[in-house]
């Protein structure tokens, strides 16, 4: 293969005030631990992984009311348990030690002028909320959940929430009826904080419905707090600004480093989403960590990531507030009313940070933006990049179009750990269409088939040691079977999380997609399984498949391929019906690129969908090496796609 093109390389200056430089002089001098380079600093923290997670405890003066016993009592996996006998609180690191005046959230909506939040204002309103949960009877351990756009309020509430010791729980409004629900059926919130709706490309979405589906689906919400403007009354709800008035002392409760934080959910590919939850302690070590040394973030920052509060990345845009950076909160469309919308906020508040998914950079090269001529970007010095591989194409653009001296960092993870695992790392340099290195503390492979390590080959993303944020177990799985057969099934004792990576000789990777059946679009994360269930909730399909082609350096193609009843066509009235299921009960971004009718599904033997072998057919794998016609149940059906493919390739 030919060797990367360098885009950009850190100037001495930047090396010089990097966070990860500091800590590295900081081990030098409290540790003794001396390391000459970045794949050397990995090395060390991967082999010695107790001396690291202490290390990161000790650097950023973690807060316990009770002291820890050890650093890890179990490395097994799953089952390894972090500082056990500490007790702590993530809100705490939140307010712990700000300027009252500084400005800790900027806030803009389509529909409002932008907005700034003061550290004060944040501490009084979250202390006002807190009060009114504990007088509606939330108790520790009790789950919120929050219907709720990425607005101030809702940043609010989730700090709220931590401090009593609640646990959070979110989905955005333009999640549908059915996902929602789906999500929050499973955790039994005793509280539901909900939107009267949202604006979107200049257009108001009532969600008014859709909170009085989900009031009367889960038995267990007891009260509903409403935000924003009244549009349309529901009957016995609270409004927030009732809740937020008071003048209250923000207090944290104390719990254990592995009381749950919050829940977030995976795609459901094979069923309902996971309900994955992570614990106070563990959030607060990692994203300490990952912020500062792969995202470099400072003080004087302001960091932003375009991202909804059903993925994520908005937890991980929450946790930048650890660091006394500046958050940027935009909620609508990015290119409304113009592609220039980003941009224009870049410029108007100052932003260092600007993250993003790949699809959006993908969508800006098609739109012709050039912010490069257009604006001034005068402070920006980062780009994020994740969701799905930056493509060569992305990275070029970026350096060509956005800003010549800028560092990218495209980063890769997942809600499983919410965080980044492979990402960014201001000391080394950039190159088209890698990402920079494997983050500390994470001990990442690449592994064949039979489980040994690849370099420079491609090979599954496996986690060989244990992370503070991996999930503290999945809710209602009280034997912890799901747990195990989501991602220590496949090689016992190691994590596989579903992505093929390539780790190359220097640290640096690629990651080609995923390995399973999930879909991850423009930020939204969501297995098959859920778009069957509404796709086959139409009359006149009886079954269905869906592959998303999304891969580096290829194009972004997602077809669905149904079948239908028996007399049905496949026409325009049938296409707009499927269209529109989706994007009410889903998400428009999960609207298929094109929708073909075939003779059948395949099938396993146990009647599962052949989703992952026709995606590698799709992408040009042999068919022979990748499925066994004795496995199906239906080996005939495969022909129509093999040839399909075919088509693709031609």
């Amino acid at each position: 293969m030919a060797e990367p093109k360098v885009l950009w390389e850190p100037s001495p200056k930047v090396v010089a005030s990097a966070n990860i430089t500091t800590y590295a002089r900081w081990l030098e001098e409290e540790k003794k631990v001396r390391a000459s380079d970045f794949p050397e600093l990995w090395s060390w923290s991967v082999q010695n992984l107790d001396a690291f997670q202490e290390s990161v405890w000790q650097y950023f003066r973690i807060r316990s009311s009770e002291p820890y016993n050890k650093v890890l009592e179990s490395r097994t996996m799953p089952g390894a348990r972090w500082f056990p006998g500490s007790k702590l609180n993530y809100a705490e690191h939140i307010f712990r030690e700000k300027d009252p005046a500084k400005t800790a959230l900027i806030t803009k909506t389509e529909s409002e002028a932008r907005t700034q939040i003061s550290w004060a204002e944040l501490e009084r309103k979250t202390a006002a909320f807190a009060g009114s949960l504990k007088a509606m009877g939330v108790q520790k351990g009790d789950r919120v959940a929050a219907y709720l756009p990425n607005v101030p309020e809702t940043i609010v509430a989730l700090l709220a929430c931590s401090s009593i010791g609640a646990i959070w729980s979110s989905c955005a409004p333009d999640f549908g009826t059915q996902s929602a629900v789906e999500r929050f059926k499973q955790i039994d919130p005793k509280i539901l904080i909900a939107a009267y709706g949202y604006n979107y490309r200049g257009k108001w979405s009532s969600k008014t419905e859709v909170v009085e589906h989900i009031r009367s689906s889960i038995p267990s919400i007891e009260k509903t707090v409403m935000i924003g403007p009244e549009t349309s009354r529901i009957e016995g709800v609270l409004h927030w600004e009732d809740h937020t008035k008071s003048k209250s002392k923000l207090e944290f409760e104390q719990v254990p480093f592995d009381h749950p934080l919050w829940i977030v959910y995976s795609s459901g590919t094979t069923g309902l989403p996971k309900p994955i939850v992570h614990g106070h302690g563990g959030i607060l070590l990692e994203h300490f960590k990952t912020l500062s040394f792969h995202n470099d973030l400072k003080p004087a920052d302001r960091m932003f990531w375009y991202t909804s509060t059903g993925w994520m990345m908005w937890n991980y845009l929450v946790s930048a507030l650890l660091l006394d950076s500046t958050i940027i909160l935009y909620e609508g469309d990015p290119f409304y009313p113009n592609a220039n919308s980003l941009w224009d906020l870049a410029d108007e508040t100052g932003m260092t940070f600007l993250g993003a998914s790949a699809a959006y950079v993908g969508a800006s090269i098609k739109s012709g933006v050039d912010p490069i001529l257009s604006h001034s970007l005068k402070g920006l010095r980062g780009f994020g990049s994740t969701g799905s591989a930056l493509t060569t194409d992305g990275f070029e653009w970026i350096y060509s179009h956005v800003k010549k001296d800028i560092w990218v960092a495209s980063i890769s993870g997942g809600s499983d750990l919410c965080t980044a695992f492979v990402g960014g790392c201001p000391i080394l340099p950039v190159r088209s269409g890698e990402i920079q290195c494997r983050n500390l503390g994470a001990d990442i492979a690449a592994f064949d088939e039979q489980g040994h390590a690849l370099v420079g080959e491609m090979g599954e993303l496996v986690i060989r040691e244990p992370m503070p944020s991996m999930p503290l177990f999945l809710w209602g799985d009280a034997t912890g079977e799901r747990y195990r057969e989501s991602y220590f099934s496949h090689f016992p004792g190691v994590w596989r999380h579903g992505d093929w990576i390539r780790i190359n000789e220097d640290g640096s990777c690629i990651i080609y997609g995923r390995s399973d059946a999930t879909i991850k679009k423009m930020g939204v994360r969501m297995g098959t399984s859920e778009v069957y269930r509404v796709v086959e909730s139409v009359p006149r399909v009886v079954d269905s498949i869906l592959v998303d082609m999304e891969f580096l350096g290829g194009r972004s193609y997602m077809p669905l391929f149904i079948v239908l009843r028996g007399g049905a066509v496949l026409d325009e009235s049938l296409r707009a019906e499927i269209g529109q299921k989706i994007r009410k009960e889903l998400s428009p971004k999960m609207l298929p690129d094109e929708i073909v009718a075939v003779p059948e599904i395949p099938r396993t033997l146990n009647g599962k969908k052949m989703e992952v072998p026709l995606r590698r057919i799709f992408l040009g794998a042999d068919p022979a090496k990748v499925y066994n016609p004795g496995s199906l149940k239906n080996p005939a059906s495969m022909d129509f796609f093999i040839e399909f493919a075919r088509r693709m390739s031609r």
